[in-house]
Parts: structure tokens; sequence; C-alpha cells
């Protein structure tokens, strides 16, 4: 279960991690930045486990995968959007991050609420309102690449038990 942290409709990523930090591509550098531009204390305030709910086109703008690295190592456990840009929504798969497309739950989820996921059945659960949501699970091979931290390490995985 984790805190919400809310944001609304087309959050491109250099609003999640914007371009004058690439300087470093550290992952704890880019996470230290991650969301500074939407005017929230988020990156100092986020903590392991926390949720974050984007509106629809969540993840547009550049094709960079440092946006999906900073929520990541921030500690967001998922990100739930109405909708997500198709580029940002494969990056965030190629490095374990788990994202669920239910636009009831990013409408009727605010910000500071409680909220439990269970990322393998796709309910999302809002501890705050009682309210549960369906969102569409992953299939099985997409959640094993989720569980291994994304798609390099599900590859080095199967390589070592091949």
């Amino acid at each position: 279960m984790g805190k919400v942290w809310k944001f609304g409709h087309d959050i491109d990523t250099d609003i999640i991690l914007p371009a004058r930090y690439l300087n470093k591509s550290t992952p704890e550098h880019l996470a230290a930045h991650c969301m500074e531009d939407a005017g929230t204390s988020f990156a100092q305030d986020v903590k392991t486990g926390d949720v974050m709910v984007g509106g629809k086109n969540f993840g547009c703008g550049s094709s960079r995968e440092h946006a999906p690295i900073a929520i990541k190592v921030c500690g967001i456990q998922v990100v739930i959007a109405e909708s997500f840009a198709r580029i940002f929504y494969r990056n965030a798969i190629n490095i374990g991050l788990p994202i669920m497309e239910c636009p009831e739950a990013a409408a009727g989820i605010s910000q500071g609420d409680e909220v439990e996921v269970d990322v393998a059945t796709g309910i999302i659960e809002n501890r705050t309102t009682n309210m549960k949501y369906q969102a569409n699970s992953f299939p099985p091979f997409m959640q094993d690449l989720i569980r291994a931290g994304g798609l390099i390490p599900y590859i080095e995985g199967r390589n070592k038990n091949a």
C-alpha cells in the first residue's frame, strides 16, 4: 500500500525528468530530480511503495528511458494513468516499472489517498475511499519481465536457465 502522487494530463518526459539533468545518468541522480518542474517536493518526499497517478497521455514527449528510470528509482511501485504515450509505456516495461491504464482509477483517486495495487490481477483498491477498480493485467510473460526488473535482467535470467 502506498500514498498517491497525482499529476494531470499530458505529463511529458521533460516534466518527469528535466533535460538539464541528463548530464549524469546514474539512477540516483535522475531520481533526485524526478518531477522537479511539476512544482512539488516529490523527489524529496516520495517513499518506497508510493503510487503515481496521471491523466491522459502520461509520458508523452521525448523517447528517453531516463524518465521511467527516475520514477522507479524514487520508489514508485506502479504508475496508474488514464492513458500512456506509446514510447513511455514500452520504456517503462523494459526497465521493469509496472504501469496500468485505468481511466476510472485515474479519475477516482486523489492526491494523498492510500492505494493498494495488485499488478498480477489488475485490481486497484483505494483504501481511503474503499473504491475498487479493475485495470487490465499484464500477460504472464510481461509479469515475469517486470518481476525480473526489466528486459535485460529477464533475458539474462532466461539465458542462465537455458
